[in-house]
């Protein structure tokens, strides 16, 4: 492992944070007052989807009247892009902030850089992605999968939220194209909030944490015993089909999210 691979910890207060640019860039730990935020294992933790995120239909999304296939990770679908499953380089890190980034390639089939920032504060953490083009404009999407310990040693977490719609989930687990009113749990299911993200995770006499983001889109999903995810995202699942932004020469896709907490 190069030194630009190791792993990169982060602290200030009684925060820690662990990122592994060998292993997807993803936080490998979230450490509040000495307590582990995020389920342990190489799959977890807290990982980038990008250049896509969530589920894209059948593995293939145009870009104007050419066809592509990204590998079905995910049968019948591809699922969370590629740059979790690539190293990437560390470009800076000072101790309470650092920088990463990749040059898209195969099977993405368009040249790009993708950088991922992390900035560690006593009472936050922000994050945020770019992904800029080398030529061709593109459809991306960029976002984050954490997942969340469902049980710090107290009572199992709360999640509270208020979303304008719920896209409505077919059998293939993509979005129907219709809007509904949200449901209750639980969930595996992407929500609209255009004025902004805004979830919050209550551990009861433990802790409380609220993520953020000013882009309208959030997947939930609390289907699991071990963990819960909110995972602020750039647009829907399969919006590379439905909703495709694109990622222009003069314009790179970025988005943020700021995850705040406070101990009860």
């Amino acid at each position: 492992m190069s030194s630009s691979e190791k792993d990169v910890r982060l602290s200030v207060g009684d925060a820690e944070l662990t990122v592994s640019p060998a292993h997807g860039c993803r936080i490998s730990s979230l450490r509040i007052g000495g307590t582990e935020l995020l389920r342990q294992g190489e799959r977890y933790g807290c990982f980038p989807m990008v250049p896509w995120c969530g589920r894209m239909e059948n593995g293939q999304f145009r870009n104007g009247g050419v066809l592509h296939r990204m590998p079905l990770t995910a049968p019948p679908h591809a699922i969370h892009g590629t740059g979790r499953d690539t190293a990437w380089r560390t470009a800076r890190e000072t101790g309470t902030e650092a920088s990463f980034y990749y040059d898209l390639a195969e099977p993405w089939p368009y040249p790009g850089r993708v950088t991922q920032t992390f900035e560690l504060a006593e009472d936050s953490l922000t994050l945020a992605f770019g992904i800029e083009t080398y030529g061709d404009s593109f459809p991306a999407q960029a976002g984050w999968h954490p997942w969340f310990r469902r049980n710090l040693g107290g009572e199992d977490v709360r999640i509270d939220f208020d979303a304008a719609w719920q896209e409505e989930r077919g059998e293939d687990h993509l979005p129907t194209g219709r809007r509904i009113p949200p449901l209750d749990g639980p969930w595996d299911d992407a929500f609209g909030m255009p004025d902004g993200v805004e979830v919050t995770l209550t551990w009861p006499e433990q802790l409380e944490l609220t993520v953020k983001s000013r882009t309208e889109w959030v997947v939930v999903y609390d289907e699991q015993a071990e963990a819960v995810c909110v995972e602020p995202q750039s647009g829907p699942p399969n919006g590379l089909n439905t909703e495709p932004r694109y990622v222009t020469p003069i314009e790179p896709l970025e988005i943020a999210t700021t995850w705040s907490w406070r101990t009860l």
